[in-house]
């Protein structure tokens, strides 16, 4: 790795901290999803414990990324005012705390109200770590360390219920919830210690960036601004609508592998290395790609593997309903994901000079309003029941992010990857 290679643009800190706070926020995303992933192959278990109907599986998942959503417009602000730093900490004790929680949860309606509570990590997560690592790096390096860092927590939900099924053969799932509160409580310990604050500190490619003082009403003004800004809503609609297959699958593919299908806990986790392995290859030849092409350019050669996956998992799959027929199909179209993913991001973000944690909440709230909304109506219209239901839905639901993304690529966009 050539010396020059993510030098950090403040000056206040050591290119190997700059390093180890990446490996953090990676692993509070990591503990984040694995929240959710690793306890997918007990849900079953979980709503049986609770005497809960098995509709609450997905119910669970939806709970999650409601939380995800319900207070990024708050967060941003807050992250802009205070700092990237005591915010975070504040996200990673909040999640530490809900899932101790539910290690205790005696009906199903706390539960899901915890999973609500967790998932606000989510806010945390895109509006403060996200926009803290792009503040911390230049454009070149910060893309190529969302697509490393995103292959590390893909391992949540490649590995998550692999591994969840194999600990719950010795764990409940209560145990599991506890057990990651304590890993998170130690994560929390290490963001203390080396996570840098970004704003107000001094930087190698200009000015320090200051805080924006805490003006609710201004807030609400910039938020209606994005939503009269062109380019960020088509970015932000069409990130959570590209996204929402793979989100689908992850809340789904429990009721349809274990309870449809009748595959135990092991094997509907071999059967999640296909598609999220294919993401974690796109990630890594994004890696190889990003510092020779035009941040435009690369979204739009991901947009081929993903619109054909889809297109091939709409045409294909119904005619063979058949599981490995959608897997594979859904690998394709996660490749391209994957090599997509991170492009989409950027562009979308930087697409405003608004003060970034505002812009990481709004895009937050947009596209995880789509993944929650499209994930809920396909559990509505039972999707999850064959592999062909499934398949006709995603596919249908991705149509509606062809005209963002063809709104936002039509405007000619010559922004090469700065070293």
């Amino acid at each position: 790795m050539p010396e020059e290679s993510f030098r950090p643009l403040l000056h206040n800190i050591s290119r190997r901290q700059a390093l180890l706070f990446c490996l953090l926020l990676t692993a509070f995303e990591l503990l984040t999803y694995l929240a959710s992933d690793m306890v997918m192959p007990a849900m079953l278990r979980v709503t049986a414990d609770l005497s809960a109907d098995s509709r609450h599986v997905p119910t669970a998942l939806n709970a999650f990324l409601l939380g995800g959503i319900a207070f990024q417009w708050l967060i941003g602000p807050l992250s802009d005012r205070f700092g990237r730093r005591p915010t975070l900490l504040a996200g990673t004790l909040i999640f530490a705390l809900a899932c101790l929680a539910a290690s205790g949860s005696q009906h199903i309606v706390w539960f899901n109200l915890l999973r609500f509570v967790q998932g606000i990590a989510l806010g945390f997560i895109v509006v403060v770590s996200y926009p803290a690592l792009q503040e911390t790096f230049a454009e070149r390096d910060a893309v190529r360390l969302m697509a490393l860092l995103a292959n590390i927590a893909l391992l949540s939900p490649l590995a998550g219920p692999l591994l969840g099924s194999l600990l719950l053969e010795v764990l409940s799932w209560r145990q599991l919830f506890a057990a990651l509160a304590a890993a998170t409580a130690l994560v929390a310990l290490g963001l203390w210690r080396w996570m840098p604050e970004t704003l107000g500190a001094p930087r190698r490619d200009g000015p320090a960036q200051q805080p924006v003082p805490l003006r609710l009403g201004v807030a609400l003004a910039n938020y209606l601004a994005l939503l009269k800004h062109r380019d960020f809503v088509c970015g932000s609609l069409a990130l959570g609508l590209l996204t929402m297959p793979l989100i689908a699958w992850i809340g789904l593919s429990p009721l349809l592998l274990i309870r449809h299908l009748g595959y135990s806990g092991l094997e509907y986790g071999l059967w999640q290395l296909p598609v999220f392995g294919a993401v974690i290859a796109g990630n890594l030849l994004l890696n190889r790609l990003a510092g020779r092409m035009e941040l435009s350019r690369l979204l739009r050669l991901a947009l081929w593997p993903m619109a054909g996956g889809l297109l091939l998992t709409g045409l294909a799959v119904p005619l063979s309903p058949s599981l490995p027929a959608l897997v594979a199909c859904l690998a394709v179209y996660a490749f391209g994901l994957g090599l997509g993913n991170a492009t989409l991001y950027r562009l979308t973000l930087y697409s405003s000079d608004n003060a970034k944690g505002s812009v990481a909440a709004m895009l937050g709230m947009l596209s995880t309003a789509m993944l929650g909304g499209g994930s809920a109506v396909l559990a509505l219209l039972d999707a999850g029941d064959s592999p062909a239901r499934f398949a006709a839905g995603v596919s249908l639901a991705s149509l509606l992010a062809l005209p963002p993304l063809w709104l936002l690529l039509r405007r000619p966009q010559p922004q090469p990857i700065a070293a």
